[in-house]
């Protein structure tokens, strides 16, 4: 029997038609994009009655109400009748549980970090908290021939981190106390921050400006910039940073070089399902 070619090989199914990228009104189910206005618009709410959805969406009551016991047959809305309150339901939950099964804070990053370091010319980084460690998971180097390298697997001591620091900002007074507590403040350079009151006090900083830096304080002659990303609960799950020698870096560049952290920051606590972090 004759093997098959390669044009006789079974065809991948598509996950799109060819004309996947035609937006235009043959292409779009009106009455759909119609619903999930509502849909989104209720979930930016803590209860709305039917004829505020309607007003706020500018649908009239008959089409809104349509919609919600629509959605309300498949759990994605729920009604309080005595309140005479429309509310997200448990079926929107369990769907966006979903999704989170299958978000990886690494995936999604790699594109952000390649942005961040084409944007700023400074190695980008992903780090997570591990322990008293900052832990980093994912890097895009910079093209520079000198530059901050932290392969993926590399251990830093999280109040000499530029990324740690930024986590360090975001806990609560308890869980930094017992932090600060447990955790050796060794020292690294003559800019470390060894002394339980000068960490607190840089940290409070961080936290009031949103990143931090970590100036030299691990490494002589580099200066890290990060900025805390976010999880849809709101909690800080992993931190973003440029690094790279003193002389780019160098201070009166700080701002530029943190905005564009915070932004790509942002950018990845949207992607983890962050409100309000775009």
């Amino acid at each position: 029997m004759r093997e098959p070619t390669i044009s006789e090989s079974p065809r991948r199914a598509r996950g799109r038609p060819k004309a996947w990228d035609d937006k235009s009104d043959q292409n779009t189910i009106k009455s759909l994009d119609r619903a999930m206005a509502v849909f989104e618009h209720l979930s930016t709410t803590s209860g709305a009655t039917l004829s505020e959805l309607a007003a706020d969406t500018d649908q009239s009551p008959a089409t809104t109400y349509r919609i919600l016991t629509t959605m309300e047959a498949r759990g994605l809305v729920e009604f309080d009748a005595g309140a005479q309150l429309w509310h997200i339901g448990p079926r929107a939950f369990l769907i966006g549980a979903r999704y989170l099964r299958r978000t990886s804070v690494v995936d999604r990053a790699r594109p952000i970090l390649r942005r961040l370091m084409e944007a700023t010319g400074e190695t980008a980084n992903l780090g997570i908290a591990r322990d008293t460690h900052v832990l980093f998971v994912s890097q895009v180097e910079s093209h520079a021939s000198i530059r901050a390298f932290f392969p993926p697997g590399t251990l830093s001591p999280m109040h000499a981190s530029g990324i740690g620091k930024a986590l360090l900002a975001q806990m609560t007074d308890d869980r930094l106390s017992r932090h600060i507590a447990t955790a050796p403040l060794d020292r690294f350079t003559v800019r470390t921050l060894t002394d339980p009151a000068e960490l607190r006090a840089d940290l409070q900083e961080t936290r009031a400006r949103g990143y931090a830096i970590d100036d030299e304080e691990k490494t002589e002659g580099m200066r890290c910039i990060a900025a805390p990303v976010f999880d849809w609960q709101g909690e800080a799950v992993a931190g973003l940073s440029v690094s790279g020698p003193v002389s780019r870096v160098s201070l009166p560049q700080t701002q530029r070089l943190a905005d564009a952290v915070l932004r790509a920051a942002a950018d990845l606590s949207a992607a983890l399902g962050a409100e309000g972090k775009a």
